[in-house]
Parts: C-alpha cells; sequence; structure tokens
C-alpha cells in the first residue's frame, strides 16, 4: 500500500491494512516518513519509506519517486499494489504497468488543485493521459470517493466501467466516534478541522466570524484545529497568530484529540472549495453527531442533505456562512435535530466496516 505520509495512512487506511493481514495478506506500507513510521511499525506492519514530495512538481523529484516505485516493483514482485492520493496513482500506476503487476487498486481520495480550474492544463492533459494508458488494462480497480471524480475520469476515458469501485470517504469507527449530545455550559463552539490552507476555506470561515463577532463575541468560540502546511496556499502560523485573538477566534494547531474536540463542539462549519475526495472532518462531524455548513463543492456536497442534516453553500460566500452559521447559533433545537439526522447518515454511508468489506473483495477478485 503506497500512502503520502504515515500520518494519512495511520488516520485514513489503517483499518483496511490490519484487516487485510488477519486475511492472510503480506503487508508492506511505503509512506513518506513524518515522524510516525514507527507507530506504524507498532501495529506490526512492514514498512519502507517512501521518497516523495506530497505537493511540489520538481521534475527530479517526481523522477526518484517514479524510479524507487518501478524498482520496488521489479524486486519485490507484489501480487497487488495499493496506490492512495493522484500522485501515487500517477507514478505507481505508471511502474506497476512497466513492471507487470498483476493487480493495481488506485484510490482516487480527491483531485486536489489539478481540476480547481475550468480550464484543463497542458500538465492536467499529461497526468490523464498518463493514468489512463496505466489503467487500461486488466487487473486494474479504481476506487472512487465522490461522483463529481468519477465523471471527470470517464469524460477522459481514464477508466472503463468494469473496473470502478466507490467508498463514500475513508469511513469512520462508528463505535470510537459515538454520537453524544453536545455540552449544555459554556461558550457555544464552531469547529473547522482540517489544513490551514485557503481552499479549504480557513480565511473565509474567519471572515464571517468577524461578522459575527458584535452579537456572539461573549458567547460562542471559534476553533481551528489542523496543521500548517508549506503548500503555497498554506497560511503560516505568523499569520494565523495576526488573525485569531485566542479567545474568540482559536487557532489550536494540529491536534491528537479531535474526538473529544468534536464532542465538546456544537457545529461544525468547514467552507471549503478544495477538491476534496470526502473530508473525514465532515464524516468524524456527522459520527459525533454535529450539525453541518459546508461548501456544495466536490467531496463536501456528499455529506449533507440540505436543510437535513446541515447547510451548503457556494464557495467562497461568507455572507450566507455567517447567516447559517447565525441560524444554528440560535437554535438549539435545531442543532440538536440536524445532529441527529447527521449522525443516521454516518451510520448509513459512513461505516469503516463497509470500506473494510469493499476492499477486502476487491484483493479477493485481484487475487484469483
Amino acid at each position: 500500500m503506497v500512502v503520502n505520509e504515515d500520518r494519512f495512512f495511520l488516520s485514513h487506511r489503517k483499518d483496511i491494512a490490519l484487516a487485510a493481514v488477519k486475511e492472510g495478506y503480506d503487508v508492506t506500507i511505503i509512506a513518506k516518513d513524518t515522524g510516525s513510521l514507527d507507530a506504524i511499525k507498532k501495529l506490526g506492519l512492514k514498512v519502507l519509506e517512501l521518497p516523495i514530495n506530497p505537493t511540489g512538481m520538481n521534475l527530479v523529484q517526481e523522477w526518484h519517486t517514479f524510479n524507487f516505485l518501478l524498482s520496488l516493483y521489479h524486486r519485490d514482485k507484489p501480487d497487488i499494489v495499493h496506490h492512495v492520493g493522484l500522485k501515487n496513482i500517477l507514478w505507481g500506476g505508471f511502474a506497476g504497468r512497466i513492471a507487470k503487476v498483476p493487480g493495481i487498486v488506485n484510490a482516487v481520495s480527491g483531485l486536489g488543485g489539478l481540476f480547481n480550474d475550468n480550464h484543463i492544463s497542458l500538465m492536467t492533459h499529461g497526468v490523464l493521459a498518463t493514468m489512463k494508458y496505466s489503467n487500461r488494462r486488466p487487473g486494474v480497480k479504481v476506487i472512487f470517493q465522490n461522483n463529481d471524480d468519477l465523471e471527470i475520469m470517464r469524460r477522459y476515458s481514464v477508466v472503463c466501467e468494469e473496473q470502478i469501485e466507490f467508498t463514500k470517504g475513508s469511513g469512520v469507527d462508528l463505535k470510537e466516534y459515538a454520537y453524544c449530545s453536545p455540552p449544555q455550559k459554556g461558550p457555544l463552539k464552531i469547529i473547522f478541522t482540517g489544513r490551514m490552507v485557503k481552499e479549504k476555506g480557513v480565511l473565509d470561515l474567519i471572515a464571517a466570524a468577524e461578522l459575527l463577532r458584535n452579537d456572539f463575541e461573549d458567547s460562542v468560540q471559534f476553533l481551528l484545529c489542523g496543521r500548517t502546511t508549506p503548500n503555497k496556499s498554506g497560511l503560516s502560523l505568523e499569520e494565523l497568530q495576526s488573525l485569531c485573538d485566542n479567545k474568540y477566534i482559536c487557532y489550536l494547531g494540529e491536534r491528537n484529540d479531535v474526538k473529544e474536540l468534536l464532542a465538546q463542539s456544537h457545529i461544525m462549519a468547514f467552507p471549503s472549495y478544495y477538491r476534496e475526495g470526502v473530508p473525514r472532518s465532515l464524516i468524524e462531524a456527522s459520527a459525533v453527531g454535529r450539525p453541518i455548513v459546508t461548501c456544495d463543492s466536490t467531496g463536501c456536497r456528499d455529506v449533507v442533505d440540505e436543510g437535513i442534516n446541515g447547510f451548503k453553500i457556494k464557495p467562497r460566500d461568507v455572507k450566507s456562512l455567517s447567516s447559517y452559521l447565525r441560524k444554528l447559533i440560535i437554535s438549539p433545537e435545531l442543532r440538536e435535530k440536524m445532529g441527529r439526522a447527521a449522525r443516521e447518515k454516518a451510520e448509513k454511508e459512513f461505516s469503516i466496516d463497509k470500506v473494510v468489506e469493499t476492499h477486502l473483495r476487491i484483493y479477493r477478485e485481484l487475487s484469483k
């Protein structure tokens, strides 16, 4: 299993790998080391470090990533390789075809900035052509998380119908993320969890909070939880500190207690216009039973049924964001109703058990 970063594996793919081991597969995790490779080893999994720049496009680095995977596949002759993320699908899929790996699973967990504009760039056409070449052969399955990404790949003939598989996100453990009633005392808390990049809507949420400050400064807190990133559109720690007063708007940094923070919060605000897969932030919030305000954008729209478990706004619409947040702030009854609907949706659509079983079925089919 080839994943961009070790921490992403732990948060999004760990259960699949452990279930595969239990079923008798010999599993190796290949990921960039950000400090969590030892945690993967402690799970009893084999680990190799992946040389990759997850966000850059330096040709020398890209060649190094491709050559590493090609050499690895020639040397180890795996029966199945599971690529997670666009860059791994691009280079791993190409390497897998050259090395004649019998079984390939390509998991599209969002297309990121590649398709943010209506105009398809020359580089994007090159990526699509490479993926089409890699996919168009027997023994390849492609897992999508949302219909928007699937339609793009269909439009450019990157996949055949018999290759298509579907899971709504990476799943969540519904026992670990159990429904809980929000706190009755203290300030009402509106939480955002995700990387601190502009396309995730961080600045829009801060702007909406400022529109609401005069009415709710003493009774509401906005919590921004997530790591900064060297991404070109990333917000630096200094920028965040200048925008947050740590009383009404608080930047919490990267945290390992997101489940507890969700339980202590009342509303999830995630105004992302990034090309998400299906955001884990929203799946976890749904499982805990929190109403959601998000964008009517790729990936995000798949989690919210308008007016049932939350609201969807147009990307970058700060005024609508503040308006819907106000509506939820002043109505505990609406928050309660939508929160219970969110949990029901999570139980129907986002269970990790369903995601794991889909992957094991695919592995079995490719092992025949």
